[in-house]
């Protein structure tokens, strides 16, 4: 997630009330209405003592034991009073009185979803639900970076195709150690995002723990307006023998909503050149929609099979298959990765690279290999991100956590990009035309 953030489906609970159906009664309308009347002033009174002796204490809420069964499968009590206690302490101890109940019960949720110890699966509040909604219909206010949560630390999965995060010099893996000289050690993903996030034209300062750094950069950004095309095409002529090859170098930056029309642009743009080689960048791509991802994959995997098997823990899955119009088939193509490559953008190198149609050329892939369903909490505006499943590639790998190993295992230093040099995208053009 985000800065900008992750691939999801996105559904809608519904709670429902048993319905009951009345059954006729024998017994006499005057008895059952007396009784009814004499039940009717014990509720008052009943529910008039456990409000007051509840209410005053700030909420009006039962708590009660539940019987739960734990992941070892033994059973065991979940006295749900401590929370309540806790609160209540709170309340009643807590120097700046009256505490605000609205953020206690967002912390509660918070709390309690992070609990499982998944970095993907997290409380949205109305406020950054907007902001994750909005990331992917490619037009934000920030830096430009995708993060998340590794090891316990907030990293960066990548920075953006031309983002001010990307021209400051942040790079993937990057540990962001603080934000404004403020800790990031216990920090959410959502929390980290809401404070890098700022207005257009405004500072923030980042403190970067890098691998092969002796001490921790900081880095000066300036938030500006995020506006994304997804995809991105260009054309290079290399020569070969004495012959002039002509490769199209497509990038995809992330798989939001405009991807697949995009894609579906520059595919028609490159069958029209007649080119020798494609080059598919997806370097610092941190994912988006599954299904951008499965029809971006279609254009080279024949119709009707699979580009990705999301494995349900209750041991069923469901299979997305390739839509048939694979136009790029019989171009040859490579796909470049690295450790920004995340998520939806596994799922298209791992299927490309399953069926024997690219090669992959760079870095070992981010491994985000996920599924997230955003479920929207009713009469709160928030919503909760879930990880429902995992991706399995065509051939049976695991993108959860694992990651993607290139083919052709080629580095690109800080030294090499400061320079404008870029030996993974020579190795792609160099392979591309053997």
């Amino acid at each position: 997630m985000d800065e900008n953030q992750q691939n999801f489906n996105q559904n809608h609970a519904h709670e429902s009330e048993p319905v009951f159906t009345p059954q006729p009664s024998s017994e006499n309308p005057k008895h059952v209405q007396n009784r009814f009347r004499v039940f009717f002033i014990v509720f008052v009174i009943v529910s008039y003592l456990i409000g007051y002796n509840v209410g005053h204490k700030g909420y009006v809420f039962v708590p009660k034991d539940f019987k739960i069964v734990n992941q070892d499968s033994q059973s065991q009590s979940v006295d749900y009073n401590l929370l309540w206690k806790a609160i209540d302490i709170i309340n009643n101890k807590y120097i700046d009185k009256p505490v605000d109940q609205q953020k206690i019960l967002e912390g509660a949720i918070s709390g309690a979803v992070a609990s499982v110890g998944d970095p993907y699966t997290v409380y949205f509040n109305p406020k950054n639900l907007d902001n994750f909604q909005t990331s992917l219909k490619g037009s934000f206010t920030g830096i430009g970076a995708e993060v998340g949560l590794q090891n316990g630390n907030i990293v960066v999965v990548a920075p953006l195709q031309d983002s001010p995060a990307q021209k400051a010099g942040l790079k993937a893996k990057d540990v962001i150690a603080k934000v404004d000289g403020k800790a990031t050690t216990g920090w959410s993903v959502d929390q980290a995002v809401s404070v890098i996030r700022g207005p257009k034209g405004t500072q923030v300062v980042l403190t970067i723990v890098r691998a092969g750094q002796d001490k921790p950069l900081e880095i000066k950004i300036t938030r500006d307006e995020i506006k994304i095309k997804s995809v991105r095409w260009e054309y290079k002529q290399v020569e070969k023998d004495g012959k002039k090859k002509n490769i199209a170098v497509i990038t995809i930056s992330q798989f939001g909503d405009d991807t697949t029309d995009l894609m579906n642009s520059a595919v028609n743009d490159v069958l029209k050149h007649s080119v020798d080689g494609i080059v598919l960048d997806l370097r610092n791509n941190p994912g988006g929609y599954l299904q951008s991802a499965v029809e971006v994959a279609s254009n080279w995997v024949e119709g009707g099979k699979t580009i990705v098997t999301e494995a349900h823990s209750d041991g069923t899955s469901q299979v997305f298959a390739a839509k048939g119009n694979n136009r790029l088939k019989d171009i040859k193509t490579v796909a470049l990765i690295n450790g920004g490559t995340a998520s939806a953008a596994e799922i298209l190198s791992g299927a490309l690279h399953d069926y024997n149609i690219a090669e992959l050329i760079g870095e070992k892939s981010f491994g985000k290999g996920s599924v997230q369903e955003l479920i929207d909490l009713p009469n709160n505006g928030g919503a909760v991100k879930v990880t429902v499943a995992k991706w399995i590639t065509p051939n049976g790998k695991n993108l959860n956590h694992d990651g993607l190993n290139p083919d052709n295992q080629v580095t690109l230093t800080q030294d090499q990009a400061d320079k404008g040099q870029d030996p993974q995208m020579d190795k792609a053009v160099d392979e591309v035309i053997k």
